[in-house]
């Protein structure tokens, strides 16, 4: 008959997917790791085909067929509006991987991992910009976070595309002067700004490395050039905006709770941005606690899908401990 699993957990990112099968007790039955989920690129279908090959790996590796699957929790990068959420909900309990689905967008994995309780905001700065806020009660506060037309301002590419502007500015005499017009060609070799918007433009840079400019920027407002330091400064009032607006609609803004930063441009820990964000909402929201997400989402997801069962506090734990334990 072959062994049954409690939840299934899916953590899809853009660059990559996580999946953990775990049984009723919380105990880890099997992960994998796959590509990433990209659904506005390739189309729900051709992104959960990509998707099955992750799950099944799980799913042999631990020999549960997928109908001893109870539940499925699945919380998925580009899941930006509750009825995206529902359209990839019934896809993935189209896939018959387990016997319910839940889709949730992959900030909400985020959040989990990082509390005791589905309570809380987390802000999310890595290649774009994102925030949710939950309670126990099922209530949430989220934004769209699709870019600029839903209101967001910076996040990796953002602050890349700012710096870039700056120093383009700077170099060919229509903006003040900034470091940034030495620093930016010089991490890639070219001679100028001129040079290097070419080469960005003509591909010779591939466009996957346009973040290498983000911890350059940071670098130069380390150093104190007011240009970049300005940028970090709107990038830390944007995350303290979000969080602020979230605890808000939870009913949080004056009470004690968490509020969790990841992403890769805020678990880079740069102190001149989070300090800034931890200042701006000892303002705003005095007794939030303010700290930087180091588990890994499929955990969130995971504990999202014992939530949903109702699992026992024994069974969180001891899926938490699976995590605490690795490398």
């Amino acid at each position: 008959m072959g062994v049954t699993a409690a939840v299934l957990a899916i953590d899809a990112g853009n660059s990559k997917s996580d999946v953990a099968l775990v049984g009723e007790d919380g105990s880890v039955l099997a992960t994998s790791r796959g590509p990433g989920f990209q659904p506005p690129r390739v189309g729900v279908t051709a992104a959960l085909d990509v998707l099955a090959d992750t799950v099944r790996e799980a799913l042999g590796s631990a020999r549960v067929p997928a109908g001893r699957v109870r539940h499925v929790s699945a919380c998925l990068a580009n899941a930006d509006f509750p009825s995206e959420e529902a359209e990839l909900a019934a896809a993935v309990h189209a896939r018959a991987w387990g016997r319910t689905a839940e889709v949730r967008n992959d900030t909400f994995a985020i959040l989990r991992a990082g509390v005791d309780e589905p309570r809380g905001v987390a802000v999310v700065c890595g290649a774009g910009i994102n925030c949710v806020g939950m309670l126990p009660d099922g209530r949430t506060a989220r934004f769209p976070s699709i870019g600029r037309i839903s209101g967001d301002w910076g996040g990796g590419s953002g602050l890349a595309e700012e710096a870039m502007w700056w120093a383009a500015r700077a170099e060919d005499g229509r903006g003040e002067p900034t470091a940034l017009a030495r620093a930016l060609p010089e991490h890639f070799g070219f001679p100028s700004v001129y040079a290097l918007v070419e080469a960005l433009h003509l591909g010779r840079i591939p466009a996957e490395r346009r973040h290498e400019l983000t911890p350059v920027l940071f670098a130069v407002a380390a150093a104190g050039d007011p240009v970049a330091r300005s940028l970090v400064e709107r990038q830390a009032e944007e995350v303290a905006a979000l969080a602020t607006v979230a605890l808000d609609r939870l009913g949080l803004l004056d009470a004690e709770a968490p509020v969790l930063l990841g992403g890769s441009v805020l678990a880079a820990r740069h102190p001149r941005l989070n300090g800034r964000v931890t200042e701006l909402l000892a303002v705003k929201a005095p007794r939030a606690t303010v700290h930087v997400v180091t588990e890994p989402p499929v955990l969130g997801a995971a504990l999202l899908g014992l939530d949903h069962l109702g699992a026992p506090a024994t069974a969180r734990d001891r899926l938490r401990a699976h995590w605490a334990r690795r490398p």
